[in-house]
């Protein structure tokens, strides 16, 4: 068993969102990551694509999820089961805060960078 004390978790501040990590391959223990979103009404992250399947837990707030040529509207207890390989982008509607899981170590890119940009977001790692 590992326990990973609150005074562990990382937080990282992007101009989209305030991503705090709760449990992480570099934090111990395991291989998967689970991290928490917060964004700000109006937040909008890039239009990007990872490598691992992504599940989001809403736990307060609404927003739009771009999946490919889609758009869903979520909101409070919904859980979104986001698919490997598909270009994504997430706006807050108002304050949005979920839950994510994923495999640690997936990877990132924006849309239209080369191969070589994809990396590894600390929140994940």
């Amino acid at each position: 068993m590992t326990v990973i004390r609150s005074t562990d978790a990382r937080r990282t501040e992007t101009p989209n969102a305030v991503m705090t990590t709760l449990a992480s391959p570099t934090q111990g223990g395991t291989a998967n990551s689970l991290w928490r979103v917060a964004m700000k009404e109006g937040g909008q992250g890039p239009l990007h694509v990872f490598d691992v399947e992504q599940i989001w837990a809403v736990l307060s707030g609404r927003a739009t999820i771009e999946l490919g040529d889609e758009t869903f509207a979520v909101a409070d207890g919904d859980t979104v089961v986001l698919p490997a390989g598909m270009a994504r982008r997430i706006t807050a509607e108002g304050a949005f805060e979920a839950v994510v899981t994923a495999p640690g170590g997936a990877r990132v890119f924006k849309v239209g960078d080369p191969e070589e940009a994809r990396f590894t977001p600390g929140w994940i790692a």
